[in-house]
């Protein structure tokens, strides 16, 4: 049984294998101003903001990003979710709920609320960052309240909107009912239930009048709230990339040679495509399945931790602490992740997990539902050694027998799917309020309480 690392000892442990994001994500546009034509620090839009890179040298200096310098620009989204960016079909939205400007408006100010937890500290942004590609870049698994560990990766919700099926197991169908489980999971979120989360909103004065705006004078419950999150969440639609634009859009020269050998080889010797489809006029790099690739098979066998763990203590300074010392802080165990089985029971999808897309994958790592690879060439060296054997592989799984030139062929490709738009979403996520406790909102130490 895999144990959990304690939340601090995860954070630090694996905190500064990202530091390399910041220059693999040099693909995105640099120029420095928005479709909007605003100025915008595109630093701010890639990679972890806190960088620890070379902390231990003693001519360090910090390159950090200031927090309260930041500044957002506001993006019309709904225009985007009307024209998606080149290499994007239109986007599907439920008839229920047709995108609006004060849905999404809403949505975005939920999106950043740290007060829908149970005790005001986390949002849905703390674990899908904007800046690190609306994912965590600096923890394999998110930390929840209170350090309270979660099973698997962030995934990112650049174009979340035409995922047929929701987290890894695919457990869920829909963006209105997915975004009751992490406010309401006892290792997210952890708000107490449903009803918790509408009698908070409703004491919160800043919410006063939007949501009847919103839905036709319907306050804040079940439905109106999941259809605000689902609406802001379809318009983050990242695309236009330069593999778009030489693919798509008929311009040989958006991307060098070796970005057009590694398509041959993806759809072809390789055969990712097989998997990560392309259409005729888009790609979604998805095919809607599950498989199991021998990674969770791995993972739930292995029955074998060592004795030590390396960890962090600061940046550049670290220690090996036994593993008996880590289990006794340990907060939980977690169980061995069986993927769809946990859906279905059916022996036969054991370790399969939903097919994840390879837009903006390099703004995206740690990769694979348990965050197990920290850069692009450890997942394609995983593939190309065919997985990990087991009674379940799928048939789609075997060696490649790749050369060192065809991997780094396959590693350009893949950095040239970030989407140009990428800084402008970015910005945009910068411009919304954040959602922090104040003496008027509902808590138990203030004048204003939840009345129980």
């Amino acid at each position: 049984m895999r144990r959990a690392v304690p939340a601090g000892l995860h954070f630090f442990a694996r905190g500064v294998l990202i530091a390399a994001l910041v220059v693999v994500q040099a693909s995105a546009r640099t120029s420095g101003e928005l479709e909007s034509g605003q100025a915008f620090d595109e630093r701010q839009s890639l990679g972890p903001g806190d960088v620890k890179e070379g902390y231990e040298s003693a001519d360090y200096r910090t390159r950090s990003l200031s927090l309260l310098e930041r500044r957002g620009v506001k993006m019309d989204l709904i225009r985007l979710a009307e024209r998606p960016p080149l290499g994007l079909p239109p986007v599907p939205v439920p008839a229920d709920n047709p995108l609006t400007r004060a849905k999404i408006e809403l949505g975005r100010k939920l999106f950043f609320d740290r007060r829908l937890s149970i005790n005001d500290t986390l949002s849905c942004a703390a674990c899908h960052i904007p800046e690190q590609g609306f994912t965590n870049n600096e923890l394999r698994t998110p930390v929840g309240v209170e350090g309270r560990a979660v099973l698997r990766n962030s995934p990112t919700l650049y174009n979340v909107a035409y995922q047929e099926h929701l987290f890894f197991d695919g457990r869920e169908l829909s963006l209105e009912n997915q975004v009751w489980q992490p406010i309401t999971a006892h290792n997210e979120m952890a708000a107490p239930a449903i009803g918790y989360v509408m009698r908070k909103i409703r004491r919160m004065r800043d919410y006063d009048g939007m949501f009847e705006e919103a839905f036709d004078g319907r306050g804040p419950d079940i439905l109106t709230i999941g259809q605000a999150l689902a609406s802001y969440q379809r318009t983050l639609l990242a695309a236009d990339s330069p593999f778009d634009r030489w693919y798509f859009g008929g311009q040989p020269d958006a991307v060098g040679t070796s970005v057009k050998r590694g398509f041959a080889l993806f759809s072809g010797k390789a055969q990712c495509i097989v998997c990560h489809r392309v259409e005729a006029d888009h790609a979604l790099f998805v095919d809607h399945q599950f498989h199991n690739t021998g990674l969770g098979y791995a993972e739930s066998v292995s029955g074998s931790e060592p004795e030590t763990t390396r960890v962090q203590l600061a940046p550049g300074v670290f220690t090996e602490i036994s593993r008996a010392t880590v289990d006794a802080v340990t907060q939980q165990r977690l169980p061995n992740d069986l993927g769809l089985y946990r859906v279905t029971e059916s022996p036969g999808d054991r370790w399969k997990f939903r097919t994840q897309t390879l837009r903006n994958i390099a703004l995206t790592a740690p990769y694979m539902h348990n965050g197990a690879f920290d850069t692009l060439r450890e997942v394609i060296d995983f593939y190309d050694r065919g997985g990990v054997p087991n009674e379940l592989l799928s048939p789609l799984i075997r060696p490649l027998g790749l050369t060192e030139e065809e991997k780094q062929d396959l590693e350009a490709l893949l950095h040239a799917l970030t989407g140009s738009n990428v800084p402008d979403l970015v910005a945009d996520a910068f411009a919304a309020p954040i959602g922090d406790l104040s003496a008027e909102d509902p808590n138990w130490a203030n004048e204003n309480t939840l009345g129980y």
